[in-house]
């Protein structure tokens, strides 16, 4: 059976790629290939339909601070369309609204996605209240840390601090209702997600992470997590059918 060994060389700009955990990422900022592809990421993440590797290929963009610098005429001479030029800048415009979670889960950060960035934006309110410390209350990882504070001192002090965000936490992570924090497999709901939807909507707050404010804790499977042991350790009362919260 012939050996199949992982590329040494970046294909786009033959940089020498780098191992991250188990992973392989190119370090050249230049790379035309890397930029379009960070692009394309935040445009996805933050949900700017329209704004896909064509549209950011004829529109030239290599950073992300290009999107927000579009102007209209630029725009329709590159699509040589007013109906298209005008549907992306009106999504541009919508996408300024997106929330700390999101925001932090889509700058492509090596190690530190969304369920990171959620993870984070439970224990804060805003861009202002990072710290390394909080990272750790998180329950992040320490490579993790390594390398979302180095694209914080960096990429964001740096590159990103002026663009049009708020760079706030919703307040659906950070305020309202008991907290409630799910661990495990679910059986009343088919993910995860459905069933945050059905607790904030019925008033609940969803995080996480255990902390000393959690309230319920979720577990319906029959195995006891290391969220489970912490929150019988803390008197935090454990729910085995999210179900019962909602009927309360």
């Amino acid at each position: 059976m012939k050996e199949i060994l992982p590329p040494t060389n970046c294909p786009e700009c033959s940089s020498e790629l780098v191992w991250v955990n188990d992973l392989l990422y190119c370090m050249d900022d230049s790379c035309a290939g890397k930029s379009q592809k960070i692009v394309g990421h935040f445009a996805t993440s933050l949900k700017i339909k329209g704004l896909g590797p064509a549209t950011i290929s004829k529109l030239e963009l290599t950073d992300i601070n290009d999107i927000y610098a579009l102007n209209r005429e630029e725009v329709i001479t590159k699509l040589s369309s007013t109906a298209l030029a005008d549907k992306l800048l009106t999504q541009i415009e919508n996408s300024k609204s997106a929330d700390l979670q999101t925001l932090l889960g889509s700058f492509s950060i090596p190690l530190f996605g969304k369920t990171a960035s959620e993870k984070l934006c439970s224990h804060i309110n805003s861009i202002q209240d990072i710290t390394e410390q909080k990272l750790l209350e998180a329950g992040l990882g320490s490579k993790t840390i390594q390398s979302f504070m180095r694209w914080f001192k960096t990429d964001f002090e740096h590159k990103y601090r002026e663009l049009p965000f708020t760079w706030q936490t919703s307040t659906k992570l950070t305020t309202g209702g008991p907290i409630v924090v799910i661990s495990g497999r679910l059986s009343s709901f088919k993910t995860k997600e459905l069933a945050k939807g059905a607790l904030q909507k019925a008033g609940y707050t969803v995080k996480t992470s255990i902390t000393k404010d959690t309230d319920f804790l979720v577990n319906e499977s029959d195995i006891a997590s290391a969220k489970t042991h912490k929150a019988e350790s803390m008197g935090i009362c454990i729910v085995t059918d999210i179900k019962d919260l909602l009927e309360i």
